[in-house]
């Protein structure tokens, strides 16, 4: 389940369901997603996603390939923290190989049909340097569950003849169930992020493409439903309030339980 600010056009969905703020959902329980496609990547789009990342963020430490891609290719590039920005950084290259399926009546400013998706984790998170250790680390869900869900969330639009954009928000399950046993957090919300440059959000591929690139903001089921009650600008309000960052906290106060 998603939301967004622009009415959905899904197939046989003639009128949309709502939140209480006017925004639609979009519903994919019990849907089969479209049948296998072997991808290879766009090399010249990966290159140029590559160049954007060390541009902006500094250098890539490493890249977590797909053997095997559906869809889409879709590696996710590793910046390290550094004095700039003391955090990791990993984003996806993939996702735009294809456009999303947004709304016909929306304009590219407000449903851009070619995103690119990133999460914002801190340094202590458990990222090893050597790539040989990489597999073994990631055996642990508690550490691997973000990686999990960039490579999920950039493949979900082409799975389902859909689309992602600022301000909307995935459960994980019907009950956004907490990601991980170290969390109660259980949902996530694409906005932009504001510990990254503002040159880096958007990349000009060619005249016809032209790439935005989401943070995705794990947030609480509470949150999530005070968005839907609410809006996208009334649960940023509480970010603001509790100054909520975008770089992923296991422990952060719930926003939406005062």
């Amino acid at each position: 389940m998603s939301d967004s600010p622009i009415s959905p056009t899904r197939p046989g969905q003639d009128k949309p369901e709502l939140t209480p703020s006017g925004a639609p959902i979009y519903r994919y329980e019990g849907t089969e997603p479209a049948p296998f496609e072997l991808a290879s990547g766009d090399d010249t789009t990966i290159t140029a996603i590559a160049d954007h990342i060390e541009r902006y963020l500094g250098p890539v430490s490493g890249v977590y390939h797909e053997i095997i891609s559906d869809k889409v290719h879709l590696d996710v590039h590793v910046v390290p923290p550094s004095a700039d920005f003391p955090f990791y950084a990993l984003v996806t290259s993939g996702m735009s190989d294809r456009p999303m399926t947004v709304p016909p009546e929306a304009s590219p400013d407000d449903a851009p049909p070619f995103a690119e998706l990133c999460i914002l984790l801190p340094s202590t998170w458990n990222i090893p340097a050597d790539p040989t250790e990489v597999a073994t680390a990631f055996e642990d869900e508690n550490v691997y569950w973000p990686i999990r869900w960039l490579k999920m969330l950039a493949r979900l639009p082409h799975e389902y003849g859909t689309w992602l954009g600022f301000g909307h928000t995935i459960p994980n399950g019907e009950d956004a169930a907490p990601f991980a046993d170290n969390t109660h957090l259980g949902c996530m919300l694409l906005l932009t992020a504001l510990s990254l440059p503002e040159e880096f959000q958007t990349l000009e591929i060619s005249p016809e493409k032209t790439v935005h690139f989401y943070t995705l903001y794990p947030i609480y089921r509470e949150e999530m439903e005070l968005k839907m009650e609410q809006g996208v600008d009334g649960l940023i309000d509480r970010f603001e309030a509790y100054d909520t960052g975008d770089v992923l906290d296991l422990a952060r106060p719930n926003t939406a339980l005062s």
